[in-house]
């Protein structure tokens, strides 16, 4: 089983990647939140890689960190979740954004990530809260109301919008009303949720 690549990054897309490894290409398909992570084609990538073998095919899934890896095999462990939709979860949130959703029971979180269905949501918070722990941040980083903290949460926010298919100058400027308007609380859900819905109008 292949565990780690490194190589020449030969290209990039949002979903998938091309590494040079001494002469041969590997396909490496990546979720979104590894692809920001990545450099530009052309430099020295290192990845974290999950072999996933069948009668037909055999598929490689490239990780930046190994908390991304580690949060990757504990969702296809769950029944009803393969790696391509593992992927697309990974996608909708970080590592911490999702394990914290999954600890806090939010389904709504859960749910405005593509691909999660309501019931995907509920097996997930059945099967994984009591497993999440150790990609939860410290608690005194992820309180929102921290010092310093507002512009982080801003840049989450956006990060999770961008990552949903929303074009950024857009966001920002949903983002921008609901802050002004004072009417959501000031958490990552209850920003997200009322930016989510002033974008879908």
């Amino acid at each position: 089983m292949i565990g780690q690549l490194r190589g020449k990054l030969i290209y990039k897309k949002p979903n998938l990647l091309l590494l040079d490894v001494q002469g041969v290409g590997y396909e490496v398909f990546i979720p979104l939140t590894s692809f920001y992570e990545i450099p530009d084609e052309g430099n020295e990538v290192t990845l974290k890689v999950h072999t996933h073998v069948r009668e037909d095919a055999l598929t490689l899934f490239g990780f930046c960190t190994q908390r991304e890896k580690d949060l990757f095999l504990k969702l296809i462990s769950i029944s009803g979740i393969g790696p391509k939709l593992a992927i697309s979860i990974l996608s909708g949130a970080r590592v911490e954004e999702l394990a914290q959703a999954i600890a806090d029971g939010n389904l709504t979180r859960l749910t405005a990530i593509p691909g999660i269905g309501r019931k995907t949501a509920e097996r997930l918070i059945l099967e994984l809260k009591g497993h999440v722990t150790p990609f939860l941040l410290p608690e005194q980083a992820r309180a929102a109301g921290a010092p310093g903290s507002a512009d982080g949460l801003q840049q989450d926010i956006l990060s999770a919008l961008v990552n949903l298919g929303y074009p950024r100058a857009g966001a920002e400027k949903a983002l921008a009303k609901v802050l002004r308007s004072g009417n959501a609380e000031r958490s990552f859900e209850g920003l997200l949720r009322h930016t989510l819905q002033l974008l879908a109008g």
